[in-house]
């Protein structure tokens, strides 16, 4: 994943590249919930099957939200590259979710 020239990476390093300083974990977040309308249409598909495109939609909205406020952290700290990337998710509450992206921002050149 990249976004505006910044190197994302689910590894411990980046090849042909030498991290020259380690910042810190950086962490971004969000916590959506779902919506009555989202839930009956679900329910209907409990009974034949297939996917909740809704809810979806819904996690994949979180997933951008949470990777970019992840990258807008890293780059306050001076970072130009996040390595060992990770997504995370938990139920808050019933039908709440959190979505998290985490990774350690690094120097590299």
């Amino acid at each position: 994943m990249d976004s505006d020239n910044f190197l994302v990476v689910s590894s411990n390093t980046v090849d042909s590249k030498n991290i020259d300083e380690y910042l810190g974990v950086v962490v971004g977040s969000t916590v959506r919930a779902r919506n009555f309308g989202s839930d009956f249409f679900a329910s209907l598909k409990n009974i034949v099957g297939g996917e909740v495109v809704s809810y979806s939609r819904l996690l994949e909205r979180a997933r951008d939200q949470a990777y970019e406020r992840m990258i807008t952290e890293a780059k306050e700290r001076g970072a130009n590259c996040i390595i060992c990337f990770r997504f995370q998710t938990s139920q808050i509450v019933q039908g709440a979710s959190e979505v998290m992206a985490y990774g350690t921002a690094v120097k590299i050149s």
